[in-house]
């Protein structure tokens, strides 16, 4: 499946700009799944996000998508938001609890585990905070090294 989001047309100065929510919605697309199952594209030229997914039917990207023109949107993996966050904020908000999601980790169903071993300790909302402020500061990094200017955001990511 093919979908695509228009973002406004190339913004003031070098950079486009794009609603941070659509940035936000291409991350969480090609975060889902397996790595690589999933793919988004944002054109640096219209602004637009196309989708692309292993899944069910599948159009084709544009012709040009692996050309400069356009900028492959990150996983979570690719921005280190996986394993990495989950052992910073264990290290930072439940010290006394490394070692055993360090043993997590290494099994399947390690992230289900880890959740419930979070609301076993009431800490489960502090994660999806820490969590999510995680994603909006690693995506508004991301644009700002492409040049990307983003506009009006979601949960709490900081307006340009």
């Amino acid at each position: 499946m093919v979908e695509r989001l228009r973002g406004e047309e190339i913004g003031k100065g070098s950079g486009m700009t794009v609603d941070f929510g659509d940035i936000e919605d291409a991350y969480l697309f090609v975060s889902s799944g397996t790595r690589y199952e999933h793919q988004a594209y944002l054109c640096r030229e219209t602004g637009e996000i196309s989708f692309s997914s292993e899944m069910g039917e599948s159009d084709e990207l544009p012709d040009d998508v692996d050309s400069d023109r356009y900028l492959p949107v990150p996983d979570k993996w690719e921005l280190d938001l996986g394993e990495p966050l989950v052992m910073e904020f264990v290290a930072r908000h439940l010290p006394e609890g490394l070692d055993a999601v360090h043993v997590m980790c290494r099994k399947r169903g390690a992230y289900a585990r880890f959740k419930a071993f979070l609301d076993e300790r009431d800490l489960l909302q502090r994660w999806y905070d820490y969590q999510a402020d995680a994603e909006t500061a690693a995506l508004t990094g991301w644009c700002e090294e492409n040049g990307i200017d983003v506009g009006p955001a979601r949960r709490g990511a900081p307006d340009k």
